[in-house]
């Protein structure tokens, strides 16, 4: 059974970009909280001149020198960019902006000029091609293991020894940085750590899904899983389960299709994320909406209430209170007016009486208090 799994040409894809997510989203999640994010991009792009330099002093292709050489360039990019937004020059999103164009255009370059009868080129190091991961196999045990999948399960093995080892570490320093370093936690040395297995991951994932690609599946689900939940160890676990999601559909939809199977998979990422931005209880786009028409609601229900207190035993009574006086004086279009008066019903603030609007005892408690609000003197400064 072990030997029909490694031998099957979609499972080995499933499993080559579903060990590419989880080991993306591991480290994402806390790149997604530090604000540090957008440094995968720039690590993403200068691997490549890693990958090149290694090439031209080694004549590797493939190897843990590469990894080595290219994890190096990642983590030569972030202490650039750093040193420079120090500087007070630029800022931080500017730096990162000068520093891996630069070396990214380096690494092109290098490849135009010296690998041109090589089997390496800029579209297999930004999109990869995971429909081939199958084609270059290794013996493990007797079995026929992609690279990919040996390498990525390492790197994956490896991730998750790292945030499980350093848990209450990575937390502290993720969320109180200041606090950490009084306590003598290092949160330079961690923060670093993470870079260097961001490093590591991209270079192993390139060959796959391409540095480009490899982007979403470090911040897309971890930013998809922040939208749903608030507890670091809920999030962790959301994004490696939406990047898990991602790959399956994404490969499915890519099959039915006939199109670029890693590109759909990084495509998916993006779709949990739109639903989540729009669904998400209390804090997507549609409950935010809900919220504030909810809140408009409870104003106008309030002004109504004020509104009939401020004219209820007066003479112009009849006419001030009454669904028409809300349109007339208070110029609300009858469908506000309306939805006011039903939620004041609702709410037991008023009742009618004899055709009129009136308040009941709570909206009259209300009433007094908005007054009572309003009518306090104010400490002057003069």
């Amino acid at each position: 059974m072990i030997d029909a799994y490694f031998a099957s040409i979609p499972a080995m894809i499933l499993t080559t970009g579903i060990l590419v997510g989880a080991s993306g989203a591991l480290l994402g999640s806390f790149l997604v909280l530090r604000g540090n994010s957008m440094l995968t991009d720039a690590i993403s792009h200068s691997i490549v001149l890693g990958i090149i330099l290694v090439w031209l002093l080694t004549g590797h292709l493939t190897g843990p020198l590469q990894i080595l050489g290219a994890a190096v360039t990642g983590l030569v990019t972030v202490a650039l960019s750093e040193a420079l937004a120090r500087s007070g020059l630029v800022r931080m999103d500017a730096a990162i902006g000068l520093i891996f164009p630069a070396l990214f255009a380096t690494g092109v370059i290098l490849i135009s000029l010296n690998a041109r009868n090589v089997h390496i080129d800029v579209d297999t190091v930004l999109l990869g091609e995971i429909g081939f991961v199958w084609l270059h196999t290794l013996s493990v045990g007797g079995l026929q293991v992609p690279v990919a999948v040996a390498t990525l399960g390492a790197v994956f093995a490896v991730n998750l020894a790292f945030v499980l080892a350093f848990w209450k570490e990575l937390k502290l320093t993720t969320f109180d940085a200041g606090l950490a370093a009084a306590l003598g936690l290092f949160p330079g040395v961690l923060h670093y750590a993470i870079l260097t297995l961001t490093s590591v991951t991209a270079v192993a994932a390139f060959d796959a899904v391409g540095a480009v690609l490899f982007i979403a599946f470090v911040i897309v689900p971890p930013a998809t899983a922040y939208l749903l939940t608030r507890r670091l160890w809920l999030m962790v676990v959301l994004a490696v389960a939406f990047s898990v999601l991602s790959c399956v559909s994404g490969y499915g939809l890519a099959v039915a299709w006939n199109v670029s199977i890693g590109g759909m998979m990084a495509a998916m990422t993006g779709l949990w994320f739109v639903l989540a931005l729009l669904l998400a209880p209390g804090r997507g786009v549609v409950s935010q909406a809900l919220h504030r028409s909810s809140e408009r609601l409870d104003h106008d229900c309030r002004t109504l209430v004020a509104h009939l207190y401020t004219h209820q035993n007066s003479p112009d009574m009849p006419e001030e209170n009454t669904r028409r006086a809300l349109t007339e004086n208070l110029r609300w279009p009858e469908s506000r007016a309306r939805a006011a008066i039903l939620r004041a019903l609702d709410r037991d603030l008023i009742e009618r009486r004899d055709g009129l609007l009136a308040l009941r005892p709570k909206g009259q408690a209300v009433a007094e208090s908005i007054f009572a609000r309003h009518d306090r003197p104010q400490l002057r400064l003069d």
